[in-house]
């Protein structure tokens, strides 16, 4: 097992880049683009950086210089040929040859284009623009680099016995948290800490102490390099950029009104089984099952990513119980800035009443909360969203403000379409 304190202590970024591989990534993000690939190619996209935790001026932190070595080194990455070898024969979600070889090729061939990086009141303006399916690759690795540069500034004032100490405390958080989870009976939790985790090599350590502590329970990690080089599965569905994208295309109100459920229509073209996960709050979970079509009774399960879970849950099974489903067949996911506490009362709370797992993100890959001084090492919330596409500005409402994105007057139009009354905020920590 690597030692992670000394790596920290002797690393230069040549040794050891922030992201080192094009599936150094969320597994959602490879089967997102290739739908996007087989359905729009053409459409084009930007995405930007977005620090919702604005009191880190990331700017005055993190060396613009060093900043862009790294974004450079991330786009001469190819995928090798053992990855390209775990993508075209390995079975994911009991599917074999999940990724189609006219997307193989595409992949294979990739270079991220180009990005625009600027400083602006303290932060660093970062955004990509080109073909969706080639710009939306970005938005993982961006965050992770921003992320562990961030860490790295912070750990560059410890000695080497002070970061041998730091790790230690940080690797007996973890394993105290797996041992309160050894507890849970049919716990199902995979990893989803990719882009907001302390590091590269923190996140793997955290892979393989779920591993090692949960056994079956853990069912795997969103990230594709970790899931293949430790033998795990490779988790994850879709994401709030389908429905943005899809509604900003829309040429009139009723395209837009329709536009979250032709993402779905497209995804049902493409995957089945335990892929069938609607991810109902980009526009407010309420209204998206008031008016969901009757052939998404069927699907396999609902991710709740935002609001209250436990309103977000029980609209779910209210809703499978209105359109004749039985809800204990059922599959809910929760996602969002989950930690041990939390996974415990969502566990007891709702396990009798659906089939319940867990992606458990920031707080399992990136918890160094209060290990050191003025507690430097706080996860904190950065995203990187579309902003628009073919021109047109995208807008997330989700089923907590806070979590919103767009502009004022573009909102007060979705909401309106989308029929959003009054939200209740809900604290974003990460």
């Amino acid at each position: 097992m690597i030692d992670i304190a000394k790596r920290v202590y002797d690393h230069t970024w040549k040794i050891d880049p922030v992201v080192r591989s094009l599936i150094d990534t969320d597994f959602y993000k490879l089967l997102m683009a290739q739908s996007v690939f087989r359905h729009h190619l053409d459409a084009r996209i930007t995405f930007s950086l977005i620090n919702r935790t604005d009191s880190i001026r990331l700017a005055e932190l993190i060396d613009e210089g060093e900043l862009r070595e790294q974004l450079d080194h991330i786009r001469t990455l190819r995928l090798s040929r053992g990855e390209s070898t775990w993508m075209r024969g390995n079975t994911f979600y009991g599917k074999r040859a999940m990724f189609r070889p006219e997307f193989m090729e595409w992949f294979e061939n990739l270079q991220l284009p180009p990005y625009h990086l600027e400083k602006r009141n303290g932060q660093y303006e970062l955004t990509f623009e080109g073909a969706w399916p080639e710009v939306m690759m970005w938005e993982v690795p961006a965050l992770a680099v921003l992320m562990e540069m961030y860490s790295r500034v912070m750990l560059k004032q410890l000695g080497k016995f002070e970061l041998q100490i730091l790790y230690a405390r940080a690797m007996t958080r973890v394993w105290e948290k797996i041992g309160r989870l050894q507890n849970l009976d049919k716990l199902s939790l995979a990893d989803f800490g990719t882009r907001r985790r302390h590091s590269f090599l923190w996140q793997d350590w955290c892979v393989q102490a779920m591993k090692e502590g949960l056994g079956e329970r853990f069912t795997g990690t969103s990230n594709c390099l970790i899931a293949l080089r430790q033998e795990v599965e490779a988790i994850g569905t879709n994401a709030h950029e389908l429905p943005m994208v899809y509604a900003a295309l829309a040429e009139n109100d009723t395209e837009l009104a329709a536009a979250p459920y032709r993402v779905l229509e497209d995804w049902q073209k493409d995957h089945d089984g335990n892929l069938l996960i609607i991810l109902p709050d980009t526009y407010g979970t309420t209204g998206f099952l008031k008016r969901a079509p009757a052939w998404l009774d069927s699907w396999t399960g609902i991710r709740v990513d935002s609001g209250l879970p436990d309103e977000a849950a029980e609209a779910a099974i209210n809703w499978w119980h209105e359109r004749g489903q039985d809800p204990r067949e059922k599959l809910i996911i929760f996602s969002d800035g989950l930690d041990v506490d939390e996974i415990e009362r969502l566990h007891d709370r709702f396990s009798g009443e659906a089939k319940v797992g867990f992606g458990w993100g920031t707080l399992l890959t990136n918890d160094f909360r209060g290990l050191v001084e003025d507690d430097a090492l706080a996860p904190f919330s950065l995203v990187c969203k579309a902003v628009s596409a073919n021109g047109r500005d995208t807008v997330k409402l989700s089923d907590n403000p806070l979590k919103a994105v767009g502009s004022v007057d573009e909102k007060e139009r979705y909401k309106k379409i989308f029929e959003v009354g009054t939200q209740r905020e809900v604290k974003v920590s990460v």
